[in-house]
């Protein structure tokens, strides 16, 4: 790198440090240690390795990003602002304000950039996973030679705390069995909780051991204020193999404001005016002005160019694409709403399980890209596609074995959905174990995901398993969220008409 081009980088990651800064100050609260120590790894992200176009943030072929370690959600805004989406300057001096397009933790479907709602930890993560399987099961189905109409990256930044929570366990697991070699995780090894150092919580565990005994590579960046080794680790891992990768990043909390720096102080709230100044001096910034923006800055973060010129590029593929394979287009236009659905008559001897495996049979074809699976229960709960087999590292199907991991599962299925193109995703499992999905149930009616939940064994005179799979409480309990719709059929004729609303529905699950 040529002392002129480190200049540029220099500038841009400290004016990405400096807008954090005032973001946070301006609010008064919000978490500025992480998104501090982050920004040479989100000038990377963005400069060196994504692909997408901020004129058309949901374009279907575009790099994924997940911001999983959601409590640093200034940092994301900063990036999105610079690299041209439609986060304007005000909209940074709105952070955490109700009503703006920047709110504490991104919100899917508020911020454009933002590709799914992150917080509670662990949850970014896992939704990842479904992102990529999404693109491998489309990929397998809709691309021939000649032709990738889908073929990207997914990429999630995953914090300690993401990596405490045991959903990430059932995910980092269920992404190595499925070998998702498109599916980066940056790991911000930080060393610090809310708490207090992980010392006193988190510091026995051997991370990078145990990604690798799950089948992911893993390489490791020391110095994580020096974005030429973050590139070189990125390259390292984005080839297309066939294991998921993930890059441990050792950052400090906070750098470089010398106050609070590895410190949990650096956890939460403003630096104060007084630390605030003294760091952006440091970073060669001006002290007294707020949200400023050098213009060489801007052009040289601005990837709306080089983003319509992919897209282009792509349009172009696609509809070469659709002239040379008609049927693989019409397959890809198949709509769930438009899906005929087998009529039972009241009464009938058949019972609901049963009735939905004939109806989910018969969208086998209607919908060839629909997918999902159960936790370990698919016998139970008679939700898979005949025609289809298992999808494994070396073959991708729409019949997903989530295994014993139903708060992944559930977290997938919303990734499934927020990727596109997998109509009316699902999973399923006994209405007892719903318990375990519950925190990726309620964002997917946060997020008004059109995703379905399949839940059997409901009945309180199931007596041989006794009363932990007697779910008595559970039906109201699901019906207290807001935006879930919970139907409980009673017999075939009710199965079908349950399943017709499903399909029906766009706007949540």
């Amino acid at each position: 790198m040529t002392e002129t081009s480190r200049s540029i980088v220099d500038r841009s990651v400290a004016t990405i440090r400096g807008l954090v800064i005032d973001m946070v100050e301006r609010a008064g609260n919000g978490h500025v240690g992480t998104a501090l120590a982050l920004a040479p790894l989100g000038y990377v992200l963005y400069r060196n390795m994504l692909r997408l176009n901020p004129d058309d943030p949901l374009w279907i072929n575009r790099d994924r990003l997940v911001l999983s370690a959601g409590h640093a959600s200034a940092w994301l805004y900063a990036l999105l602002h610079l690299t041209g989406h439609r986060v304007g300057i005000a909209d940074l001096q709105a952070f955490r304000q109700l009503g703006s397009l920047t709110p504490g933790h991104p919100e899917y479907g508020r911020t454009p950039g933002v590709e799914t709602t992150t917080g509670p930890l662990g949850q970014g993560l896992a939704t990842a996973v479904g992102m990529a399987i999404g693109e491998r099961l489309l990929g397998e189905h809709f691309n021939r030679p000649g032709y990738p109409v889908i073929d990207h990256l997914t990429v999630a930044v995953a914090s300690d705390g993401d990596l405490m929570e045991g959903i990430s366990q059932e995910a980092i697991s269920l992404a190595g069995q499925l070998g998702l070699g498109k599916l980066i995780v940056c790991y911000d090894s930080n060393g610090v909780t809310i708490d207090g150092h992980t010392a006193i919580s988190f510091d026995r565990e051997d991370t990078e051991a145990r990604f690798r005994a799950s089948g992911w590579r893993v390489v490791r960046v020391k110095d994580f204020n020096a974005p030429d080794a973050l590139a070189a680790a990125l390259d390292r891992v984005r080839d297309r193999v066939d294991r998921p990768a993930l890059v441990i990043v050792e950052t400090e909390i906070g750098y470089p404001a010398e106050a609070v720096r590895g410190t949990p102080a650096a956890h939460g709230g403003p630096l104060g005016a007084e630390q605030a100044r003294r760091t952006k001096a440091a970073l060669g910034l001006d002290p007294g002005r707020a949200f400023a923006v050098p213009p060489e800055v801007y052009d040289h973060l601005d990837l709306r160019g080089a983003g319509r010129d992919a897209q282009r590029r792509w349009v172009d593929l696609f509809a070469a694409w659709s002239a040379e394979y008609p049927q693989l287009r019409r397959e890809w236009d198949a709509c769930p709403d438009r899906v005929p659905v087998p009529a039972f008559t009241a009464g009938a001897q058949l019972s609901p399980r049963n009735a939905s495996a004939l109806i989910q049979e018969s969208l086998q074809h209607a919908l060839p890209t629909m997918a999902g699976g159960a936790a370990d229960l698919v016998d139970s709960t008679k939700t898979r596609f005949p025609c289809a087999g298992y999808f494994t590292a070396g073959k991708p199907a729409r019949n997903i074995a989530f295994g014993v991991r139903e708060h992944a599962m559930a977290a997938a299925v919303n990734g499934l959905a927020l990727h596109g193109g997998v109509p009316k995703p699902y999973g399923s499992t006994f209405l007892a174990f719903s318990d375990y999905m519950r925190p990726a149930v309620r964002l997917s009616a946060v997020m008004g995901l059109p995703v379905l939940w399949i839940w059997t064994h409901d009945s309180v005179a199931i007596g041989p398993d006794g009363p932990t799979h007697q779910p008595v409480e559970h039906l109201a309990s699901l019906r207290a969220i807001p935006g879930l719709w919970v139907i409980r059929p009673c017999d075939a004729n009710e199965t079908g008409w349950a399943w017709r609303v499903a399909l029906a529905r766009g706007d949540g699950p």
